[in-house]
């Protein structure tokens, strides 16, 4: 079991390497925490959206934005799309679950904000369709995906396409580059006294 708890390990270390070496996605990383502050600056909002694990991750994301990262300061509007289960349930039912996400942007999303679309395939049809209705609306969009960026390439603004094929490793990335990104934010926007 060791050396299987091990092999885990060091698979995280070695796309976290990949990334920090690669020098395209770092300032992809810089450019996204750029184009959020800006957004803030204009009063506008980072909506998240991800189905199952990309969902978690999203709605925790956003905690830090909305709530706070390492220290007491105003907060910053950002929100999970699918923090709505009542919602979530009717539109799936009513309509499709692929559009759960898309009739909310319809409703939220104005030109000044960002949409993050997490998928670690890049292939999630409602996370597109999010992507897409919020382009319509003159939205940023963004791809926190896997390695091949999957369909979600074609469609957004920024792709933040982590190094691998493994799920996992994908999805601690994902909060590795989102973590530092809210605290680069909350740096900016809020400095230290």
């Amino acid at each position: 079991m060791k050396s299987n708890i091990l092999a885990a390990f060091q698979a995280s270390v070695e796309t976290k390497q990949k990334i920090i070496q690669n020098e395209q996605l770092i300032q992809k990383i810089e450019l996204l925490t750029q184009k959020i502050i800006e957004c803030y600056k204009k009063q506008g909002k980072v909506l998240w959206c991800g189905n199952g694990g990309s969902a978690a991750d999203a709605q925790h994301l956003a905690a830090e934005l909305s709530g706070r990262y390492y220290y007491d300061r105003p907060p910053l509007y950002s929100e999970a799309l699918h923090v709505n289960t009542s919602y979530i349930t009717a539109v799936a039912n009513d309509y499709s679950y692929d559009e759960i996400f898309s009739r909310l942007v319809k409703a939220m999303v104005q030109p000044q904000d960002i949409l993050i679309g997490l998928s670690t395939s890049g292939n999630s049809k409602n996370v597109i369709n999010a992507i897409i209705e919020a382009k319509k609306r003159g939205a940023y969009t963004v791809g926190f995906t896997g390695e091949s960026g999957g369909l979600m390439k074609e469609y957004v603004d920024l792709l933040i396409n982590v190094p691998s094929k493994d799920t996992p490793r994908i999805q601690e990335s994902h909060m590795m580059i989102g973590h530092t990104i809210c605290q680069l934010v909350e740096e900016y926007l809020f400095p230290k006294q």
